[in-house]
């Protein structure tokens, strides 16, 4: 199998992540996707958490073999920016998939609870390297006249600043839906870079 067929994983891993966003709160009363988490959705004691995970359960495995072919197709791509950025994306893929797994939020627990703190350090990483990541890409997909993808980079990273802005500033009414634009930034351009594998576009940089 050709390795740009992988960047289709992506795509799968993103409708898998999107399917347990949309379809996970039916088997949890009352729950407000306006005012609440996606990660309540899969927390410990959660009613919805085991379909959470049935729904979610591509999302991992499909999203981490989609960006690691990418890692290895733009292996030899001249420009270090880029190469680094995506690395840094490798990064905050594995971060996430291994992390959350290992410190699943707890429902019913406050938010000092150790796993819950630990959950929130993960968070802070996961930002720290998507932001890393996408600011390198955005620049060096630009440079490369790859402008498509730079705008792309731009796009998620604004909606990535906009989830933690909207959610610090804005009324409590309206958390989950901008956290939703940081939770999603990532996994789209996840997507994105796959099908840029899948259509051959790394050869290009």
């Amino acid at each position: 199998m050709k390795l740009s067929k992988l960047g289709m994983l992506g795509l799968i891993s993103l409708l898998s992540y999107t399917a347990m966003v949309v379809f996970s709160p039916i088997a949890y009363p009352g729950y407000d996707w306006m005012t609440m988490a996606v990660s309540e959705l899969s927390a410990e004691g959660a009613p919805s958490a085991d379909l959470a995970n049935r729904l979610n359960s591509l999302f991992g495995p499909c999203g981490l073999l989609s960006i690691m072919a990418v890692c290895v197709a733009i292996a030899n791509v001249p420009s270090k920016r880029f190469r680094v950025g995506v690395y840094c994306f490798a990064a905050m893929e594995w971060l996430c998939n291994v992390g959350y797994t290992c410190f699943p939020w707890v429902s019913a627990a406050p938010n000092s609870h150790p796993q819950n703190v630990m959950h929130l350090i993960v968070t802070a990483l996961v930002v720290v390297f998507s932001l890393a990541a996408l600011i390198l890409i955005s620049l060096s997909a630009k440079k490369a006249g790859q402008r498509t993808l730079g705008i792309w980079a731009v796009a998620c990273l604004a909606a990535m600043l906009i989830g933690p802005i909207g959610t610090g500033l804005l009324p409590a009414s309206v958390f989950g839906l901008f956290e939703r634009f940081s939770t999603f930034s990532a996994v789209i351009f996840n997507a994105v870079l796959g099908m840029y594998l899948f259509m051959g576009k790394f050869d290009k940089i």
